[in-house]
């Protein structure tokens, strides 16, 4: 067995992936600060012989990790932003501050479709883009739906949006605080997403298809106005894209990976965005 993982500031993702058949077999998560052992909610290290790892934790808990695994696990991969990797270059000054997690997601975007504009909508929602090419432009950095909410400290912290409400309602006037909280963030969440695909697809004259992953990957993409995919195992697809450890990932089949979306026409996108300077 395959264990990927995804480490977060607070939460730690996992699964494991049949080396055999590429299945996933099982999928869990644990809060980061956790000590790392066995048990109800992590898979036991005995059938896992090899571990691929992307973490924007801070390095003592990443180091701790490598360390225990090492000790049980015979390979043990970890993903680092870099200057260049699978045709795709790095835009950052400094590659290395580049969060591993968005340039797996970028890695795996590029490999899907060439050109794309990845978006990851966790803690942080975060925007980058790659062109058809392979460079990688950089990106945007947003607080996520939770962090805007918490930040207006107005104790509707644990309320959270029902990805099932229909998107009108959730763009509409809220009627009480919890809506108009819950309103406004989806709406500045939106917009943002919006707005900076448009702007950067007018900049380069391409409009590139859109990729979301990540915690609030649904509800955010009921509100984009733009051809879009989901793609819940992007940064798992990055680690597969960059250690491919199965004969599926080695002939380029990643996880997950939706259907090509459709992108929107550029002069179309174009017109949009000029009307939305206007006003």
């Amino acid at each position: 067995m395959i264990l990927d993982l995804d480490i977060g500031n607070t939460l730690s993702k996992w699964r494991l992936k049949d080396t055999v058949s590429s299945e996933i077999r099982s999928r869990g998560a644990v809060w980061t600060r956790e000590e790392w052992r066995p048990g109800a909610d992590i898979p036991d290290l005995d059938v896992v012989t090899a571990v691929r790892i992307s973490s924007v934790a801070r390095k003592q808990v990443l180091d701790e990790t490598v360390e225990l695994l090492r000790k049980q696990v015979g390979v043990v991969h970890v993903a680092h932003s870099t200057r260049e990797a699978l045709g795709v270059t790095c835009g950052y000054e400094e590659p290395q501050r580049l969060g591993v997690d968005r340039w797996l997601g970028a890695l795996a975007g590029h490999h899907l479709t060439g050109g794309c504009c990845s978006v990851d909508c966790g803690s942080a929602i975060t925007v980058d883009f790659v062109l058809p090419g392979g460079k990688h432009l950089g990106g945007y950095i947003l607080p996520g739906l939770r962090l805007m909410k918490e930040s207006l400290k107005l104790g509707t912290r644990n309320v959270a949006i029902d990805p099932d409400t229909e998107v009108d309602t959730l763009l509409a006037p809220g009627r009480n605080t919890v809506e108009a909280v819950n309103h406004g963030i989806y709406m500045a969440a939106v917009s943002a997403v919006n707005r900076l695909y448009a702007e950067v697809c007018d900049r380069e004259g391409v409009a590139l298809p859109l990729l979301l992953t990540g915690g609030d990957a649904r509800v955010v993409a009921r509100g984009l106005r733009v051809p879009h995919a989901l793609w819940p195992d992007m940064v798992y697809a990055g680690l597969e894209a960059l250690y491919p450890l199965t004969a599926a990932e080695r002939a380029g089949r990643l996880s997950g990976a939706p259907d090509q979306p459709r992108v929107p026409d550029l002069e179309k996108l174009r017109s949009g965005l000029a009307l939305t300077q206007m006003l």
